[in-house]
């Protein structure tokens, strides 16, 4: 499951249990990069918090399989097959389609998201492209042409964080160890009014 000594559900007592059955998913599952942190619970605290507030909270205005789109674009760049596969499941339940989901793989896979998205999301997408790959570089020209192709500023927040997000969860994955051993895929929180409800499904 990872590199690092975790702490099942079965095994976990006081806080960490309380925080784990706030984050199980429906069956029960904790999934591996939740569980990672189990040794440090804030931790696991604070990254659901986040997770939350970036993906799944009822003031985002981007529509969410836009945002799972850009969670899994920045997972392909940075070669980060357990986020991949994770949000790439969680954008086909949310499309509900597997045919547009696939289009979308296929043109993220080889970076070339202007085949299978318009302008505008295009823009957001090569804007979470060079965040990724050359943050350094990025420049108020960058804002200009996101908002030129027709993003507002609260939009492009959504995009910057929705980038930064991935940044922590891709490396949080990738420097542990964590796999998909025992997890069922695609299982997302459903949207919630505070960063503070936490439920999977």
């Amino acid at each position: 499951m990872s590199w690092i000594k975790t702490i099942s559900r079965e095994a976990a007592d006081g806080r960490l249990n309380s925080i784990y059955t706030r984050v199980a998913g429906p069956d029960g599952q904790i999934d591996n990069i939740l569980a990672a942190h189990s040794l440090r619970p804030h931790t696991l605290e604070g990254h659901m918090a986040l997770y939350k507030a970036v993906l799944h909270h009822y003031g985002n205005a981007l529509d969410k399989a836009y945002l799972e789109t850009l969670g899994t674009y920045v997972s392909l760049l940075n070669q980060c097959a357990y986020c991949v596969e994770h949000h790439y499941a969680g954008l086909k339940r949310l499309l509900g389609n597997d045919d547009r989901a696939q289009e979308i793989r296929e043109a993220l896979a080889s970076d070339q998201p202007a085949r299978a998205f318009g302008v505008r999301e295009a823009a957001g997408l090569l804007y979470a492209r060079k965040l990724t790959l050359c943050p350094d570089r990025i420049g108020q020209a960058d804002i200009e042409a996101l908002r030129r192709a027709g993003f507002e500023d609260g939009e492009i927040l959504e995009i910057n964080q929705v980038t930064a997000y991935f940044a922590y969860a891709n490396r949080t994955v990738l420097g542990l160890g964590v796999s998909h051993e025992g997890e069922q895929l695609g299982l997302s929180p459903g949207d919630s009014h505070s960063p503070d409800d936490w439920s999977h499904g």
